[in-house]
């Protein structure tokens, strides 16, 4: 017999889909006569399995521990050695500053990402089990490329996943960005148009005219230094956040990011990959600010995180701003 207590990571989900994450290798028809036979039972009373979980139900499996066993797939992952930087950190959140070079989220499942660093540490610092894993996964809440650095949010907890969620798609979040760019910029802009991708290519194109399958886009800038060799030092705003949307944007009014191989100018970007080794667009997620919240994650009304950049944009953003 196993017997489990919902948590808060377990609770707002129907009985029947923990029983799947549990039972992973059962077939469906097996959960559902174990529910009809009352072998597993919530609260002590037969369950459908439409049941929505709260904090505190008790779910009982009345089956064997060979059965159990049988069809159940064991969460073993292997703690990776990994440190992250960490900006912020609660119950429910966790902010990093991530480096260049390391996914958000997995590609393939060979993959190693900023979300497994985080399940790591989590294990590490005894914040969650390998058994609780079977049933939650921590995860990222917004995404970077990645070869762009900086500010990552994790959700810790389901309601910090599911409540980040939320404030990200509403747009709640001021989000800047510091960048390198080709020519001069004079002036703070605010620049609009509509972004379409190919998914086959992972290309994304800017028009200013609207576009069938073409998503709006709203970027603002604000120039801060210049140098001699006619490349400027930006913060930019995402007011909407797309896929390549910096990237694409900049590159469509004439000043690409340098190191940006996809968007970018090629002459340019061999000139700083030979002088610096640079092999990336030098974009960094420097800094976030959180509106007034209520709710579970209240506790981060007016928080204001910033990531420091990596070395190799530190090394050229002081060379060419001297």
């Amino acid at each position: 017999m196993k017997e489990i207590n919902v948590s808060e990571n377990l609770a707002g989900q129907r009985l029947d889909k923990l029983l799947f994450k549990i039972l992973n290798k059962a077939p469906k028809s097996f959960i559902y006569k174990m529910l009809r036979k009352k072998n597993i039972v919530l609260n002590n009373k037969k369950a459908e399995g439409s049941e929505i979980l709260k904090i505190n139900d008790i779910i009982k499996l009345y089956l064997a521990d060979e059965t159990i066993d049988k069809f159940s797939i064991h969460m073993e992952m292997d703690i990776v050695d990994y440190e992250l930087d960490i900006l912020y950190e609660d119950k429910n959140i966790l902010i990093i500053n991530k480096p260049i070079g390391i996914l958000s989220q997995k590609s393939t499942k060979k993959d190693l990402s900023m979300v497994d660093y985080l399940i790591s540490y989590m294990l590490k610092t005894n914040q969650i089990t390998h058994e609780q894993l079977i049933s939650f996964k921590p995860g990222i809440c917004n995404r970077l490329d990645r070869n762009t650095s900086g500010i990552l949010i994790g959700g810790k907890t389901l309601v910090g996943l599911q409540e980040m969620a939320k404030i990200i798609r509403m747009r709640k979040i001021d989000k800047y960005y510091l960048c390198i760019v080709k020519g001069r910029l004079e002036d703070s802009k605010s620049i609009t148009g509509y972004l379409k991708k190919d998914k086959d290519s992972n290309i994304v194109t800017v028009s200013q005219k609207p576009l069938a399958q073409a998503d709006f886009i709203h970027t603002e800038y604000e120039p801060l230094s210049y140098s001699r060799e006619n490349y400027t030092l930006l913060k930019v705003q995402l007011i909407t956040g797309r896929s390549h949307q910096i990237r694409a944007h900049l590159a469509s009014i004439g000043h690409p990011i340098i190191g940006d191989f996809k968007y970018g100018d090629e002459k340019t970007n061999n000139y700083f990959k030979e002088k610096h080794g640079l092999k990336h667009q030098l974009l960094h997620s420097h800094r976030c600010v959180f509106p007034q919240l209520l709710g579970p994650l209240d506790n981060l009304s007016g928080l204001e995180c910033e990531a420091a950049v990596p070395k190799i944009f530190d090394t050229i953003k002081r060379d060419l701003f001297r």
